[in-house]
């Protein structure tokens, strides 16, 4: 009903746009009788008005829709970054462990500062066709359980940002962790479970860590050309890299 009064109000108002530039011409024509005057000036307005569409429309707004989507992105990657600072680095420390086959690209996960775009790419693909075997008690997952409900709040706030929803794969990553949280924090222990238990958690683990995976290797590869200084940080507390360390050696 609401969008049938304003496409109402539009008619109208361009019924009225009509009108008065009719009655402007009219008025012209009565003060100066001269339709050639008339004419010439309103063939060439007509005749601007398919350039006018050429720059405004393909043209600047392209320009800015360029220009706003660098401006989402970079936000978008702001809020990743913040992720895998908060969140998504620890987390792949607890996934690693669950893996037990992590020592198949454990090595190769050793990024350094000297990848090319090309060594990004065929890791992601690695990463792509990794099979993950998650033993839910290979790791620590009590500890697990009590990270994620600590950080159940920050997930919530990331989860509300607007800015998410142009990157669809962040997005199914967000999703898997909080489900993994909201699974892990309605069990009072994870202590003494059953199998069948065990084995539904393994799969919402090895849900996320692939996702993880992933998705840390492309914001490795953003921070190495948009931002060396937090790359050489990443590289520094990489934790598929058993040598790194904080510290500047």
């Amino acid at each position: 009903m609401k969008d049938k009064g304003i496409l109402r109000h539009r008619i109208l108002f361009g019924l009225l746009l009509i009108l008065l530039s009719i009655f402007f011409y009219a008025v012209h024509y009565a003060a100066f009788r001269d339709l050639h005057h008339i004419l010439i000036f309103l063939i060439g307005d007509i005749a601007f008005v398919f350039l006018e569409v050429l720059l405004v429309t393909l043209i600047l707004h392209q320009v800015l829709n360029d220009r706003e989507r660098r401006s989402m992105l970079k936000k978008l990657n702001m809020v990743i970054g913040a992720f895998f600072c908060e969140v998504g680095t620890p987390l792949l420390t607890y996934f690693r462990d669950f893996d037990k086959a992590v020592d198949a690209i454990m090595n190769r996960l050793a990024v350094d500062g000297r990848w090319s775009h090309e060594q990004f790419e065929q890791m992601r693909d690695v990463l792509i066709h990794h099979k993950c075997e998650i033993d839910p008690l290979a790791g620590d997952l009590a500890h697990l359980r009590e990270f994620l409900i600590r950080e159940r709040q920050f997930l919530l706030g990331l989860l509300e940002n607007p800015n998410l929803l142009e990157h669809e794969e962040f997005t199914e990553l967000m999703w898997a962790v909080f489900h993994l949280a909201d699974e892990l924090s309605h069990r009072t222990t994870v202590v003494g479970l059953a199998k069948t238990d065990y084995e539904h958690l393994a799969g919402d683990i090895a849900r996320a860590y692939s996702l993880l995976l992933r998705e840390w290797i492309s914001h490795l590869e953003h921070l190495k050309i948009s931002y060396p200084y937090l790359f050489s940080l990443a590289l520094r507390t990489n934790p598929f890299d058993p040598d790194a360390s904080a510290e500047v050696a």
